[in-house]
């Protein structure tokens, strides 16, 4: 097993990678980050995240074509989901939170009026868990939203009730072209946080 990272420092190394070595990662390893992102909190414990795990050669190309990795290149960029060793499709059970909420100490709350997306919440915590998983391991790791896998849901067999969120790509990390959203640097803390309300003075 990797030696595990100081949590700080596994933040500040934490990036989007986009191009892999290929080597293949070890089912334990893969199964060590799981069982990291499986432990992000949910809604009522409702524990409705998952994950899809594809390692096999002939899906993970049927990912990319789907995705359009083809265009990616063409536009000069090296090839991403396919130098990935292992995709994890992120998804979330939509009935894991109506059966839940449907339970005597959860009774007058129900999930499809809920103000916020509670679901989709519970799944953006498991997958930066998983992100920050992937570093602790000593691996790079991506996402691609699930505007860009159309098909996916009929290649992997998902559910219609299980909303896909979006594809993490593991693996050794390769160097590649950094993204240009970089260039602008992290906002300064005092531009994305407001103390005692929103417009208040300090």
């Amino acid at each position: 097993m990797v030696a595990t990272v100081e949590f700080t420092e596994a933040v500040r190394r934490r990036r989007m990678v986009r191009r892999y070595r290929g080597t293949p990662v070890p089912r334990e390893t893969i199964e060590r980050i799981l069982e990291v992102a499986r432990r992000a909190p949910s809604a009522g414990f409702s524990q409705g995240q998952r994950f899809v795990v594809v390692t096999e050669e002939r899906l993970r190309l049927a990912i990319a074509a789907l995705a359009g990795e083809e265009d990616h290149v063409v536009r000069g960029f090296e090839p991403w989901l396919t130098s990935a060793p292992v995709h994890i499709v992120v998804c979330v059970d939509g009935g894991a939170y109506r059966r839940r909420y449907a339970s005597p100490d959860k009774a007058g709350s129900d999930p499809a009026e809920w103000p916020v997306p509670y679901p989709l919440v519970d799944a953006g915590a498991s997958l930066m868990l998983l992100l920050l998983a992937a570093v602790d391991e000593g691996l790079g790791a991506g996402f691609l939203g699930a505007h860009r896998l159309a098909g996916i849901r009929s290649l992997l067999g998902i559910p219609l009730e299980s909303i896909v969120v979006g594809l993490v790509t593991l693996g050794p990390a390769a160097p590649d072209r950094p993204s240009g959203s970089l260039a602008a640097g992290w906002k300064p803390l005092d531009e994305v946080v407001h103390w005692e309300g929103w417009n208040a003075e300090d």
